[in-house]
């Protein structure tokens, strides 16, 4: 049996080097969240506020495409959401997962404090609401569709996926809160099930079609923004 010489190994090892090198190289490169600068995520946060009053009052619809319209024109059917969940994921797939945090506790801020900015009003009664717990989700939600946003390259699944990521975060935090606030306040009239239907179950249809509207949205902001 012939051995192999030095000669014969040598290409082998610089081709082996050489792919490791490059991945040394990935590795080390910096996530896109974490070289977005502070005031970038400011800007972004305050946004991602506007965004949120804004669609907590705006219900979510469709249309039928151009080709199927009939006399009647244009005709929007509404999706039973609104689009609050929508700004929620938007700011997070676009400012990243600080600036969508930001946003929401500022959101919850005004909403308990100051400005009736939640769907049926605002105060700090609004605790004892059985949706309050999906407003307190927002947070943790759009901080992982941020985190998740930006830790993959800015494909339409991955931004898809990420805002997926965010509403089951939001869901998971409500139904806890809504579970614990019928176990620590007695006496509630409305059954448990009911309120996790009204909330958890209903809803969601029209939601994940509000993520597939922001998926694309924010995938061709980010193509034109160049991130």
């Amino acid at each position: 049996m012939k051995l192999a010489s030095d000669e014969d190994l040598l290409p082998t090892f610089l081709g082996l080097s050489s792919v490791a090198s490059v991945t040394q190289s990935v590795a080390e490169l910096p996530s896109t969240s974490a070289i977005m600068p502070a005031p970038i995520e400011l800007i972004w946060a305050f946004i991602g506020l506007l965004l949120t009053i804004g669609g907590t009052f705006l219900p979510a619809s469709v249309t039928m495409p151009i080709g199927l319209w009939d006399d009647r024109g244009l005709q929007a059917y509404s999706l039973g959401v609104t689009y609050q969940i929508g700004a929620v994921l938007l700011v997070g797939c676009m400012g990243g997962k600080n600036a969508a945090a930001l946003s929401q506790i500022a959101y919850l801020v005004l909403g308990l404090t100051l400005w009736p900015v939640f769907a049926q009003g605002g105060g700090i009664g609004y605790l004892k609401e059985a949706s309050f717990g999906y407003l307190l989700g927002f947070i943790p939600g759009a901080w992982v569709c941020g985190w998740v946003a930006f830790k993959v390259a800015s494909r339409l699944e991955s931004l898809a996926f990420s805002c997926l990521c965010g509403l089951f975060t939001v869901h998971a935090i409500g139904l806890i809160y809504l579970i614990f606030s019928y176990l620590l306040i007695p006496g509630k009239k409305t059954p448990l099930f009911d309120e996790i239907l009204k909330y958890s179950v209903y809803p969601l249809p029209g939601q994940l079609a509000v993520v597939c509207a922001i998926a694309l949205l924010s995938f061709t902001l980010r193509r034109l923004m160049f991130y």
